[in-house]
């Protein structure tokens, strides 16, 4: 998947840039689908406490 970013400089020069995204892992899925590997952690920390 390709996402967009955008690089601000010291000098305040900006430059958008495409980046590829790639999930190759099942654990990178995971994470994708929680919204990033801190709400996942966050979240499995928090199911163990039950």
């Amino acid at each position: 998947m390709d996402v967009k970013a955008a690089i601000t400089r010291a000098d305040g020069t900006t430059e958008d840039i495409t980046l590829l995204c790639r999930i190759d892992t099942l654990d990178e899925v995971d994470y994708y689908l929680h919204g990033g590997i801190l709400h996942y952690v966050l979240r499995r920390m928090m199911a163990e406490e039950d």
